[in-house]
């Protein structure tokens, strides 16, 4: 399949991209690698988290991991984390969640060289080289335009979770310009995931991420991460299930600050 334009009015041949859609996982291990040597996150562990991960994974359990949202540099910087911690076996089939605008080719108004061509050409391969799914969000949108685009998004995250992928997400939605300690709210978009890949027979783990690049602002190398897993089962309900990842991310979040 030809890789569509990713925009709103093309949604459905871009989901029906991101459905099937494979990134070579050699060269996605070189590309995290080289992640983590440019930005060289120090990754911390709640108690028995490692452990649990690495149980996890030796039994094929599907994982969504919910990351706290500080900075556009926030998916290299999960990356980089990956590579560098208990996660680095599932790199190459793990999805990540990032806003449509991350996959677009040419920017207006630059230059149309050669060298800002592949730049731009660049970011794309690499989004897509990390398991990339768009997300058409409605602050860009309108609530009423993205969500039909937001149904089929979820639809597609269910099913890739069914067919062995894990899922990487920011559930705040948009990057943090207040206190990067304080989590933003958590919309019921991750419940709704974890409900939908359910009723494919699918129980996700929760798996927290608190990131936190510490002073000053525009600093990226170097970020505390501290990952945890939660010895609980996640709730029923969509709004409920959104609830207890914003409580437990949000003491993985204060605990990366603490740790920084």
């Amino acid at each position: 399949m030809d890789r569509p334009v990713v925009a709103l009015e093309n949604a459905d041949a871009v989901y029906d991209y991101y459905l099937a859609h494979q990134q070579n996982r050699r060269v996605a291990r070189l590309a995290y690698g080289a992640l983590a040597s440019r930005f060289r996150p120090r990754v911390h562990y709640g108690v028995g988290a490692r452990e649990r991960l690495r149980s996890l994974i030796y039994d094929d359990r599907r994982l969504i991991i919910a990351v706290n949202h500080v900075s556009d540099t926030d998916p290299y910087t999960v990356a980089a984390a990956a590579w560098s911690s208990a996660l680095r076996p599932v790199i190459g089939r793990t999805r990540v969640l990032a806003k449509d605008e991350l996959f677009v080719e040419t920017e207006p108004g630059r230059t149309r060289g050669r060298a800002a061509l592949a730049e731009r050409a660049s970011q794309r391969r690499r989004i897509d080289m990390m398991g990339g799914i768009p997300v058409f969000r409605g602050k860009d949108h309108g609530l009423r335009a993205a969500a039909r685009a937001g149904n089929l998004m979820m639809d597609v995250c269910a099913e890739r979770l069914r067919r062995g992928d894990d899922l990487a997400v920011f559930p705040e939605g948009t990057c943090n310009d207040g206190d990067p300690a304080v989590l933003q709210h958590v919309g019921s978009g991750i419940g709704h995931i974890v409900a939908r890949a359910r009723a494919k027979d699918v129980d996700p783990t929760l798996v927290v991420m608190g990131l936190h690049y510490g002073p000053p602002p525009g600093r990226f190398r170097g970020a505390s991460v501290h990952i945890d897993v939660p010895d609980l089962t996640l709730p029923e309900k969509p709004i409920t299930i959104a609830r207890t990842v914003a409580e437990y991310l949000q003491v993985a979040v204060e605990l990366s600050v603490s740790e920084y």
